[in-house]
């Protein structure tokens, strides 16, 4: 052999491991050949997985050797086998390839002497270690990634929405990040009401600040990762598991369910029907002055806009008033009730004990949230001491000090979280206390379903056909106990159309 082209490759997995860096590597080459006075004509270095030969390196190095294959035999030199490759089927096709270019390839610790037959056995052994070795590596990966998702545990990275963050013994988990877990639990509220098409949903979201594609994002609302549960794959004689989740769950797992049957087309969207709903709240509820059935409501288009009306069900009876003077109407009644002097004492005793228990459980949250952050400050100190001294190697320092970073914004988080919790707590103290104001002043801004869940609460009985004044509301027997009503406060007098 007088010259040779010289092969060191590593895998992400062995860059640690002493004795496979490439400078090592190539180094123990070097020397070689050196010693056995053989000339270097090239090196090629890659920091790539040996699973098959599709390696950027390694087809330069494939190319040089097809552009000589007219000269003088070459040779390729590499330290191990398994440097050459940890399949068996593609190793021997790739030996094939190089012995039709004239090209011997060989390892420097484990020399083979290919013109004894028997050396075949021997490469055999060879290059069938290293794939067993990926084979058993594989399956242990295998088994405590699966033992790991059975306690619990998301492994792997993190999905949008969580940081991967680890114990102190090594034990990786998943914790909310800010703010993208509020904008992932946006999605899921706005799907859930069946409004809007995913990928409207999506674009959405990435106005506020979310980056998600649009394959990432359809994997991101199909996945029960957010909910708390961890799924099991299949595996031998197991059957697909699901197993509730160490971490803390974004959102509820009613929710995800309701986002799903939206995505699987059981449940009708909305759309623009939704919006209809918001004019008619008390359609089914009110009924017809003159035969007595219930209004319902639908909107009539006139020349230039649309008006929404309240109009009788039968096909004889032609009555119907302007909704919108009714909804108002309906709302001015609201504001005449009060609740009971007695009561409204009461809820303020309750409010202002909530908000007592709420700040000292803020504050003792905040206490050991600050004990943990200076914990970790000392741990970092003593790392530092640690490394100055030569006791903790630099690798070993920079995975501490990488963990801290995590669990240190984490922490940071979670105390930012408590500060604006303990300030809106001492902001609301004034405000908290219910005075004689009206209890339904927030009825207008409802959404539709609450809206509806306070007329069952407190109903109106029917309109006049003279103008749009209810009969005495009704009140749930319950809610009469506590409510009262103040009549003078307020007369509205709506004039509406009627037959």
């Amino acid at each position: 052999m007088k010259s040779a082209y010289l092969y060191v490759r590593v895998s992400t997995d062995e860059q640690k491991r002493k004795g496979y860096s490439l400078p090592e590597q190539e180094e123990r080459l070097l020397k070689h050949c050196e010693l056995n006075n053989i000339e270097v004509k090239d090196v090629y270095r890659k920091d790539y997985s040996a699973k098959n030969f599709k390696r950027p390196e390694w087809n330069s190095l494939l190319n040089s050797l097809k552009i000589n294959k007219n000269n003088p035999p070459e040779n390729v030199l590499f330290v191990k086998w398994d440097r050459f490759s940890r399949n068996i089927e593609y190793a021997y096709q790739m030996l094939g390839i190089l012995r039709g270019l004239n090209v011997l390839a060989m390892a420097i610790d484990q020399p083979i002497d290919f013109s004894i037959p028997e050396s075949i056995v021997t490469l055999a052994v060879y290059l069938s270690i290293p794939e067993a070795e990926n084979g058993r590596r594989a399956l242990n990966t295998s088994d405590g990634m699966r033992r790991a998702k059975k306690e619990g545990r998301h492994i792997g990275k993190a999905p949008i929405g969580y940081a991967n963050v680890a114990t102190a013994d090594g034990k990786k988990y998943i914790v909310p990040k800010k703010p993208e877990g509020d904008l992932v639990i946006w999605c899921f509220k706005q799907l859930a009401k069946g409004t809007f098409a995913s990928e409207q949903v999506r674009k959405m979201a990435c106005k506020k600040g979310l980056q998600c594609e649009s394959t990432n994002f359809w994997k991101l609302i199909r996945n029960p990762v957010y909910c708390g549960i961890i799924v099991i794959p299949p595996y031998q004689n197991e059957e697909i598991q699901f197993v509730k989740a160490l971490h803390e769950p974004l959102i509820s797992e009613t929710l995800f369910y309701e986002v799903q049957d939206v995505l699987n087309g059981n449940r009708r969207q909305r759309g623009a029907n939704n919006s209809v709903k918001h004019l008619f709240p008390l359609r089914g509820f009110l009924e017809c002055p003159l035969c007595h059935r219930k209004l319902t409501g639908s909107v009539s288009k006139g020349k230039y806009y649309r008006y929404p009306y309240y109009h009788c069900v039968g096909s004889t009876c032609k009555a119907r008033f302007k909704a919108e003077l009714l909804n108002r109407a309906y709302e001015e009644e609201l504001k005449k009730f009060r609740l009971v002097p007695q009561v409204t004492e009461l809820f303020n005793l309750v409010l202002a004990h909530e908000s007592v228990q709420n700040r000292a459980e803020s504050v003792q949250e905040r206490r050991l949230i600050l004990r943990q952050i200076e914990e970790q400050e000392l741990l970092m100190s003593q790392a530092r001491k640690s490394l100055l001294k030569g006791r903790l190697e630099l690798d070993d320092f920079g995975k501490l000090k990488s963990e801290y970073s995590v669990i240190s914004t984490v922490l940071n988080t979670e105390l930012s979280k408590i500060d604006l919790k303990l300030s809106d707590l001492n902001n609301s103290k004034k405000e908290s206390a219910i005075p004689h104001s009206n209890l339904f002043q927030w009825y207008k801004n409802q959404e539709i379903e609450d809206k509806r869940n306070i007329i069952n609460l407190i109903t109106p009985v029917g309109v006049n056909s003279q103008n749009s004044i209810f009969a005495p509301l009704n009140l749930n027997d319950a809610l009469s106990k506590i409510v009262i009503a103040c009549r003078q406060t307020y007369q509205p007098f709506f004039y509406v159309n009627s037959p």
